[in-house]
């Protein structure tokens, strides 16, 4: 192999690797304007194509563990998930922020890291910030340009009281 063909091919196995990044960002980003309330950022999307057919969601820590335990498949995935989101009366509000974004690319698969910050409004009034670690797993999706979940972790780091502000803006 010349020298121009290796630099060829180790320029091709960068750009793919960010493509990569790119595409495992992006499916992070639908996810969470997907759960957040009220929804209608993405129509027409939907969760379970966020998902390989065979992923696991995953509560882990002492907070998150009993809570949701661990699902798989896109039926036990989007029966948790959707018990939280319109039309079930759950939130009145909720909005999800991700940082310390961490994403490593190993041929055809990634390992996301993140701390989610999320802000909800429930219907009863309470409202609460949650913060999560989250560690995500995304293989490529057969169309060659999507990555999907194989396996979301979340663990519960903290929450705090929330007030919603509900005041008028001054004239």
């Amino acid at each position: 192999m010349n020298e121009t063909t290796k630099t060829l091919a180790m320029l091709t196995e960068r750009l793919a690797a960010l493509e990569a990044e790119s595409a495992v960002r992006r499916t992070m980003a639908r996810y969470m304007a997907l759960c957040d309330v009220p929804l209608g950022a993405l129509e027409g999307e939907a969760l379970a194509g966020l998902f390989a057919a065979g992923a696991i969601w995953e509560g882990i820590g002492p907070q998150y563990a009993g809570k949701f335990g661990r699902l798989t498949g896109h039926a036990e995935i989007l029966a948790m998930l959707t018990r939280y989101l319109p039309p079930s009366p759950h939130f009145s509000v909720n909005v999800h922020f991700l940082t310390s974004e961490s994403i490593a690319v190993d041929g055809a698969t990634a390992k996301g890291r993140w701390i989610m910050l999320q802000a909800s409004g429930y219907v009863d009034a309470q409202a609460e910030l949650i913060s999560a670690r989250l560690e995500v797993d995304f293989a490529p999706a057969d169309n060659g340009h999507d990555w999907l979940i194989t396996y979301f972790r979340t663990e519960r780091l903290f929450d705090a009281p929330w007030h919603v502000n509900t005041r008028k803006p001054n004239p």
